[in-house]
């Protein structure tokens, strides 16, 4: 097992279904920014997947102690900035990041390994974690939780579940 450092959007869209704690079972550790868990503990506007935050009681909350890097706040969100910086500290972390940008200024700027919510779903099957990836990643979308057509069928054809 190793370390993931999260952003929010993965907290939100697996907890919106109830499997925030596949992370825990994938990677053991899993830290976020003090500015991320702000994010989620104000839970938006439709406060899908709040609750299980909440009760997440083994995440990692990590203050980083430091001003954001202001060409990383010029480019992302607070959160993303902060998440990619978190990452960067944890040298052998996976980031957990759903947003298209954050991925690839994280992956190509930063050299950073960057998986989404929906390879967490793929690899939680592979584990035997759970049955099928098909009902979660839709149950995902009907929460509200974005994540583009082209997404959504290569999550399904890594999972073996492709729909005709």
């Amino acid at each position: 097992m190793s370390t993931v450092v999260c952003n929010s959007g993965p907290l939100i869209a697996l907890g919106g279904i109830d499997q925030l704690g596949l992370l825990r079972s994938l990677f053991g550790t899993v830290c976020i920014p003090a500015e991320v868990a702000t994010e989620c503990q104000a839970g938006g506007v439709s406060k899908v997947g709040l609750k299980a935050f909440r009760e997440a009681s083994w995440l990692q909350v990590i203050d980083l102690g430091t001003p954001p890097d202001p060409l990383l706040t010029s480019l992302l969100d607070f959160g993303e900035s902060r998440a990619i910086e978190l990452a960067l500290r944890h040298k052998s972390s996976v980031l957990l990041m759903d947003e298209a940008r954050g991925r690839r200024v994280a992956r190509d700027v930063y050299g950073l390994q960057v998986v989404g919510s929906g390879r967490i779903l793929v690899e939680a099957k592979q584990a035997g974690l759970i049955d099928s990836v098909g009902p979660l990643i839709h149950a995902v979308r009907g929460n509200g939780y974005w994540l583009a057509d082209r997404i959504v069928t290569e999550i399904m054809r890594q999972a073996g579940e492709v729909e005709a």
